[in-house]
């Protein structure tokens, strides 16, 4: 893969008539980063400054985009890319609760998928918490499939992870809604 694979533009985007700015995250997002998964996970961010930094250093296998609006993160998505399996691996993915079910979460999934259908990979996966009835129903509207569980795969609380994966092959045509 190669550097401008990865590159996008950061532009101003309409999301349900809202305006945001779409940018790739970078290293002087992590502090903000960490503050929507404290948002988000009642006060407990399961991701660290310090995991998020190898994540967000100048890599040719990692993908990150955020969403602000005024100045304000409000959303960001995390992928490693794997060119070998040809698998899009979301890792992260995070809507401040005030901007949650406004569509900023399917727009930055969608983003995702069609970088991963640009490179020509396979697939698109993710871990999803078993308890997290709401992500999965997104997840499955994309196409999503379950394809098993992971038995206490969370740090601290160990609960299982639903494993879901886009088949891209199966998927003709990304969703088009939310400005993509």
């Amino acid at each position: 893969m190669k550097k401008e694979h990865l590159n996008i533009k950061n532009h101003i985007v309409k999301i349900n008539g809202d305006k945001f700015y779409l940018a790739k995250a970078m290293v002087t997002d992590i502090p903000e980063m960490v503050n929507i998964e404290r948002d988000v996970y009642d006060g407990k961010a399961p991701w660290t400054d310090e995991a998020f930094l190898p994540e967000l250093k100048p890599r040719l296998d990692r993908f990150y985009l955020l969403l602000r609006q005024e100045d304000e993160l409000v959303a960001f998505i995390g992928s490693s890319l794997n060119d070998k399996q040809g698998d899009c691996h979301i890792s992260n993915v995070a809507v401040k609760p005030e901007y949650q079910e406004r569509g900023l979460g399917y727009f930055l999934i969608a983003k995702i998928i069609k970088k991963a259908r640009q490179l020509n990979y396979k697939t698109v996966s993710l871990e999803v918490r078993i308890s997290n009835v709401k992500a999965q129903r997104l997840y499955s509207d994309l196409g999503f499939k379950q394809v098993g569980v992971k038995k206490g795969y969370y740090d601290g609380d160990h609960e299982d992870a639903v494993d879901m994966v886009l088949d891209l092959s199966l998927y003709e045509t990304i969703p088009n809604n939310f400005g993509i």
